[in-house]
């Protein structure tokens, strides 16, 4: 498996449009959705996502992209701590649009920009950080996507990714299981009139590689000092990388 595979979908391609206007579907009633459906864990998830990478961020002339950025949490939290603006990138423009209103309701200057992640409009070494946030498990191809994330980064640059993982053969990854089989697709599509998006999550996640797997993916893309972080049972792991 390349990278994801939604239903009925046959090609990279098909895989990027259909996620595409997926998330433009729901882009209006996104953060509500993450917000009840995590029981507002996703907030405590952003935050150490940025505890972790909080050195980067504080160096002067760090330059800072945030992958995938959706509706921009983790890139107004990333810049909330940041010496200098973040930068937040997203191919889905109705999750850009959403981001640029928050932005500006907050008073922030995070530049955002239109593009694929797999073809990022940036020179060889531009980044000193690179963070994505439940975006990297929706990409057509993964080798791809971190091999274009190891090229913007300078040397010593970092990668982190927080993404959906799977809590194993225990109790709670049993109950964990039920919940985003039965229950996530109702209440997501009740929240964001598309039974299909969350019928979609829990498939991904599934197919999604373990976390041991996408810390070797990391490796084999060139990265260095790679070592992840599971939060909630193993539901959600960060992962970090250096180039």
């Amino acid at each position: 498996m390349k990278g994801t595979a939604p239903a009925g979908v046959t090609s990279e391609q098909e895989a990027s449009r259909w996620v595409r206007a997926m998330f433009g579907r729901i882009a209006p009633r996104y953060d509500l959705a993450n917000h009840v459906l995590s029981m507002n864990l996703d907030r405590m998830w952003r935050a150490q996502t940025v505890k972790r990478v909080r050195h980067i961020l504080e160096r002067p002339e760090a330059r800072t992209l945030d992958l995938c950025c959706g509706t921009g949490d983790l890139l107004l939290a990333l810049d909330a701590r940041s010496a200098r603006p973040a930068m937040g990138s997203d191919f889905c423009h109705p999750m850009l649009t959403a981001a640029q209103e928050k932005i500006t309701r907050r008073k922030r200057e995070c530049p955002l920009f239109e593009a694929d992640a797999l073809r990022l409009p940036l020179a060889d070494g531009a980044l000193d950080l690179i963070t994505v946030a439940f975006g990297f498990r929706n990409l057509a191809d993964y080798a791809s996507g971190l091999a274009e994330a190891h090229r913007v980064l300078r040397p010593s640059g970092v990668a982190a990714i927080l993404e959906f993982s799977q809590p194993g053969n225990t109790a709670f990854g049993n109950l964990y299981n039920f919940y985003s089989r039965k229950i996530l697709p109702l209440i997501g599509a009740a929240l964001s009139g598309s039974r299909e998006a969350y019928a979609y999550l829990p498939e991904s996640i599934q197919k999604f590689p373990t976390a041991e797997e996408l810390a070797g993916r990391m490796r084999v893309a060139g990265f260095r000092l790679v070592e992840f972080f599971r939060m909630t049972g193993g539901t959600v792991a960060l992962h970090l990388g250096t180039k």
